[in-house]
């Protein structure tokens, strides 16, 4: 195996199935997309590439993480033939009213949820992302920074791990230069992180740390409300010096669902394994004698503000996925949801 292609994450998995390829092309994979066109690491380095006519005909194109199946033109640049199968992506539901998938990245091992020590901060916003990476099954890493600001880091990360107990949280201050050796067991040769987060809670001044210069533009962010300015334009892999590859995403304003029930069901366990001790199986956690849910709350081992984010992520994936499969009966759906709860939490017990 090509050492390059090795450092960029190829494995067995991906030389299965490019096997069908391997007498025309040569695989690569894809580094930036550009509105018309794409960068792609190859055996022997980074090249400009654009799709073949037949795969634009069929609908899908390569996001930033993808393998494919090149050939090179007469003028050094590729041509991407094919896609790969993937391990697994990271999407969102497109920004407005269009119900359509938007892939962030392809074939990642972590997934860095970055969020910054100030008014930034918000555990709703996390639980957001942490649902997302759960249903992809990417492992989370919940990435504090900015951490010279905040007069009590113990407690937000305290925080942090209330809401997802099996998740590392990590609290780093670029400005000190503290706790980013917390992150280098992430960032080994064929290993693929992706920072996720926020516009100016510090993703590119990682990156710069990590790679021991100014590699990416770095803008402030605003006094009055402690929001950052969009600098990351074009999503990128970046190939570290000392090892791993990362990927730089543009700052995100919202993170819509795209399909996390899964990951809804493995983020709120507390909550769905009381809605299976309810009276009633339809229980709506509000007047029902008998209400499992209520109680844990009363009794202080729930919060209200937990529950009414569970609510909200759940209104929201029925909301999308009534778009998607308009004739589907919301009551089977979440009626399979559960019964998929229960399998879960029958697995975890024989584990």
């Amino acid at each position: 195996m090509n050492n390059l292609l090795k450092k960029l994450g190829w494995n067995a998995f991906f030389g299965k199935h490019f096997r069908e390829y391997a007498e025309l092309y040569e695989p690569a994979r894809v580094s930036t997309v550009y509105k018309n066109g794409y960068k792609v690491y190859t055996k022997t380095g980074e090249v400009r590439a654009r799709v073949s006519g037949n795969l634009r005909q069929n609908g899908e194109l390569p996001a930033v993480g993808d393998w494919v199946a090149i050939s090179k033109d007469d003028i050094g640049s590729a041509v991407i033939h094919a896609i790969l199968p993937r391990k697994n992506k990271f999407s969102r539901k497109g920004a407005g009213n269009v119900t359509e998938e938007q892939i962030i990245a392809t074939n990642i091992d972590t997934v860095f949820i970055v969020t910054s020590l100030n008014k930034d901060f918000n555990l709703r916003r996390i639980e957001r992302y942490l649902a997302i990476a759960n249903e992809s099954k990417i492992e989370p890493v919940v990435v504090l920074s900015k951490s010279d600001l905040c007069k009590d880091v113990s407690q937000k990360i305290r925080d942090v791990q209330e809401i997802a107990p099996n998740t590392n949280v990590v609290a780093i201050s670029s400005i000190e230069n503290k706790g980013i050796d917390q992150l280098s067991p992430y960032l080994k040769d064929g290993k693929t992180a992706t920072l996720l987060g926020s516009s100016g809670v510090g993703k590119s001044t990682l990156i710069n740390i990590l790679e021991g210069y100014e590699r990416q533009n770095v803008g402030a962010i605003r006094k009055k409300d402690s929001r950052g300015r969009h600098v990351t334009t074009e999503r990128e892999i970046i190939l570290l010096e000392n090892g791993g590859l990362i990927i730089d995403n543009p700052g995100m304003r919202e993170l819509q669902l795209w399909d996390a029930g899964e990951g809804l069901i493995d983020l709120f366990s507390d909550i769905v394994e009381l809605e299976m001790q309810c009276k009633f199986f339809d229980c709506l956690h509000e007047t029902e004698p008998g209400c499992a849910v209520k109680k844990a709350i009363k009794d202080g081992t729930l919060s209200n503000k937990r529950l009414e984010s569970y609510r909200k992520l759940q209104r929201e994936m029925q909301g999308v996925e009534r778009k998607k499969n308009p004739k589907l009966a919301e009551k089977k759906k979440w009626k399979d949801i559960k019964k998929m709860a229960k399998e879960i939490k029958k697995t975890r017990k024989i584990k």
